[in-house]
C-alpha cells in the first residue's frame, strides 16, 4: 500500500510530473490525429484508384498490338481462375486528341479514349456510382438523357439543352446568311456603286471607299428570320417529293440543284445525337476561388448536349489519323484527378469500327484489354501468376490494379512509415524528461528512501515505488491523449474552417484534393498500439532511476542526514 500512496504523493505534488504527461498527451494524440487523417486519405485512394480498374488486366503491350478472338481467351480465363472468377468484359483503350469549342476559340486536349461494353463493363469495375446522370448509375449507356443530371450542372444539360443550343445555332446560321446575301448583292460587279453626284438630296449619301467599292449602311432593324426561313422551307417542300425534303439554305442559288433527301436521313441536332461520349469530369470542368466572396465555385467549358471531336490512330501495321464526331452524354467523376482529366469512354463496337478491328469477312472483332473481377478475398497475385504461365507465349502484359498502382501505393505507406516513426520521437522526448525527473527525485528522496530501506522495506518495494510512478505518468498521458485525439478527429474539418476563418488562408484546399471534406478512418488497433507502445516508453524511462534507488544502501544515504 506504501508504494501506491508514495507514487500518488510524486504524482501530485510535483509540477514537473504535470510536463511530463502534457508531453505524452500531445505525443499520443498527434499520432492518432495524424494516422487517421491518413488511413483515411489512402482509404479514399485505393477506393477510388480500384473503383475504374478491374481485379486483374491481360493488355496488349502497346498501340499496335491487339488480342485477337478474345472469346477464346475468356474461356481459357474461366478455366485458370474457376469458381472465383465472377465477370470479364473487353476493352479497347487507346490514346486520342478531343477538339471542341469553347467561347469561339478551339480547344485541343490529350484523352485516353476507352471502348467500353455497355453490358458487362459495370460489373467489372466500379463505375456506375462515378458517373453523374442518376439514370446512367443504373446502366451505362450512351444515349443522351432528358433529365436526371447532377444538380452542379444546373439543369443546363440533356435534351433540352441540346434542343435549345441547336434551335440558337440555326438562327445564327440564317442572320449570316441573310448578312452574306445583302453583302454580296451590294458588292456584285454587275451593279456598280452609285456615284455620290447621282443620290438624291432626300437620301443619305453613300460613302464611298478609295477603292471605289460603297459602304452600305446597316439596315434600320434585323430581317424576321423566322418569316424568311419558313417561306423558304415551304417553297422547299413544295418542290420535294413525298416524304422528301431538299437540303437548303435561306439564301444559297443553287438549292435546285441538291439531291432529295428522306426527311427521317436528315441529321437534326435537336432530334439527333452523334456517337455518345462520357468525359472525365476535369476535362472540361474547373474550380476556382471567387475572389469577391472566397467560396469555391465551377465551370463548365461542356455540358452533356455538346458536341466534341475525337481523333485517334487506326489499328493494324498502317497507322493513320481518323476522326469521328460525338456527342457528350455525361461526366464521369471519380475525383481522381489523374482519371478525370484524361479517360473518356464510347460504345466498344463503334470505336472497333472506327479504328479497323472487325474482320471484315468473318465479323471477328479484337480488343486491347480484357479486365477481370474476382471474388471478394482471393489471392490476386496467385491468380496472376496462374494466367502469366498461363499466356506465357503471348508479350501480354498481366497485372493486378495494385501492380498497376504500385508506385503510389508504396510511396504513400513509406511516407505513412516516417510520418509514425517521428512523431513516436515526440513521446521519446518526453520519455527522457521522465528519465530527468526521476533521477532528480532518487536524488532529493536519498533520505526518505534511507529511511524506507532501514524500517524494512525491501530493494524491489522501493524499485516498484519509481516503476509505479512512470506507468502513471504514462498512463494519464496516453489517456487524456487518446481523448484529445478522438475529439480532434471528429470534429477535424470544422476546426479546419475555424482555422481559416482566423488565418484567411485555405487549410483544405478542396479543388487540389477534389474531397468536400477530409475524410478520417479510427483504427482501434492503431490506437491500442498507440497506447501500449507510449505507456511501454514512460515505464522504461523510469527503470534507471528505480535501479538506482533501489540499490541504495540506508547507512550511506543516511550518513549525512
Amino acid at each position: 500500500m506504501y508504494k501506491l500512496l508514495l507514487s500518488w504523493r510524486y504524482l501530485r505534488t510535483r509540477f514537473i510530473a504535470l510536463a511530463s504527461i502534457v508531453s505524452v498527451t500531445l505525443g499520443v494524440a498527434t499520432l492518432i490525429v495524424v494516422n487517421s487523417v491518413m488511413a483515411g486519405f489512402v482509404d479514399e485512394m485505393k477506393a477510388r484508384l480500384h473503383g475504374i480498374l478491374s481485379d486483374v488486366e491481360i493488355a496488349s503491350p502497346g498501340i499496335g498490338e491487339e488480342i485477337e478472338f478474345p472469346e477464346t481467351v475468356v474461356q481459357e480465363i474461366r478455366n485458370v481462375v474457376g469458381d472465383d472468377l465472377l465477370a470479364v468484359t473487353h476493352v479497347v483503350r487507346v490514346p486520342a486528341l478531343m477538339n471542341f469549342e469553347y467561347r469561339g476559340r478551339n480547344w485541343t486536349q490529350q484523352i485516353m479514349l476507352m471502348g467500353i461494353d455497355e453490358n458487362s463493363y459495370g460489373d467489372v469495375t466500379e463505375f456506375l456510382p462515378f458517373l453523374l446522370n442518376e439514370n446512367k448509375q443504373k446502366q451505362i449507356s450512351f444515349d443522351l438523357e432528358e433529365d436526371g443530371y447532377d444538380s452542379r450542372l444546373k439543369d443546363v444539360a440533356g435534351w433540352s439543352y441540346r434542343r435549345a443550343k441547336a434551335e440558337n445555332q440555326r438562327k445564327i446560321d440564317e442572320l449570316m446568311s441573310l448578312h452574306r446575301a445583302s453583302y454580296d448583292q451590294a458588292f456584285s460587279p454587275s451593279q456598280p456603286p452609285l456615284a455620290p453626284s447621282a443620290v438624291s438630296a432626300d437620301e443619305p449619301a453613300i460613302p464611298t471607299l478609295d477603292s471605289g467599292f460603297a459602304l452600305i449602311p446597316l439596315p434600320a432593324q434585323v430581317p424576321d428570320v423566322e418569316a424568311v426561313v419558313a417561306e423558304k422551307y415551304q417553297t422547299a417542300v413544295e418542290n420535294a417529293g413525298p416524304n422528301t425534303q431538299r437540303v437548303f439554305s435561306a439564301y444559297d442559288p443553287n438549292d435546285q440543284f441538291r439531291p432529295e433527301i428522306a426527311v427521317e436521313d436528315l441529321f437534326d441536332p435537336a432530334r439527333d445525337q452523334h456517337t455518345g461520349i462520357i468525359l472525365g469530369l476535369a476535362i472540361a470542368h474547373r474550380k476556382y476561388v471567387d475572389p469577391e466572396t472566397g467560396e469555391v465555385d465551377e465551370l463548365f467549358m461542356l455540358r452533356p448536349g455538346d458536341d466534341v471531336h475525337v481523333t485517334m490512330p487506326t489499328a493494324g501495321s498502317s497507322i493513320s489519323p481518323i476522326s469521328e464526331k460525338c456527342t457528350l452524354v455525361d461526366f464521369y467523376s471519380s475525383n481522381m484527378h489523374e482519371y478525370d482529366s484524361s479517360f473518356a469512354f464510347m460504345p466498344l463496337r463503334q470505336l472497333q469500327e472506327l479504328r479497323g478491328m472487325i474482320h471484315p469477312v468473318t465479323g471477328a472483332s479484337s480488343v486491347t484489354s480484357i479486365q477481370i473481377k474476382v471474388k471478394d478475398g482471393a489471392n490476386l497475385s496467385e491468380i496472376r501468376d496462374k494466367l502469366t504461365a498461363k499466356f506465357h507465349v503471348y508479350p501480354w502484359v498481366i497485372q493486378t490494379w495494385q501492380d498497376t498502382q504500385r508506385p503510389l501505393l508504396s510511396a504513400v505507406h513509406l511516407e505513412l512509415a516516417i510520418l509514425n516513426i517521428l512523431l513516436f520521437l515526440i513521446i521519446a522526448v518526453a520519455g527522457f524528461g521522465i528519465l530527468a525527473t526521476f533521477y532528480m527525485i532518487v536524488v532529493e528522496k536519498t533520505k526518505d528512501i534511507g529511511i524506507l530501506k532501514a524500517l524494512g522495506a525491501p530493494s524491489k518495494g522501493v524499485m516498484s515505488i519509481f516503476l509505479g510512478y512512470g506507468l502513471s505518468l504514462g498512463a494519464v498521458g496516453t489517456g487524456v491523449g487518446i481523448a484529445l485525439g478522438l475529439v480532434f478527429v471528429t470534429y477535424i474539418n470544422q476546426i479546419a474552417n475555424l482555422v481559416q476563418y482566423i488565418t484567411g488562408q485555405e487549410v483544405f484546399d478542396p479543388t487540389i484534393y477534389y474531397f468536400s471534406e477530409i475524410p478520417t478512418i479510427v483504427n482501434p488497433a492503431m490506437v491500442g498500439l498507440v497506447a501500449v507502445g507510449a505507456i511501454a516508453i514512460a515505464i522504461l524511462a523510469s527503470v534507471l532511476p528505480a535501479l538506482r534507488a533501489a540499490r541504495l544502501h540506508p547507512v550511506e544515504a543516511l550518513r549525512y542526514e
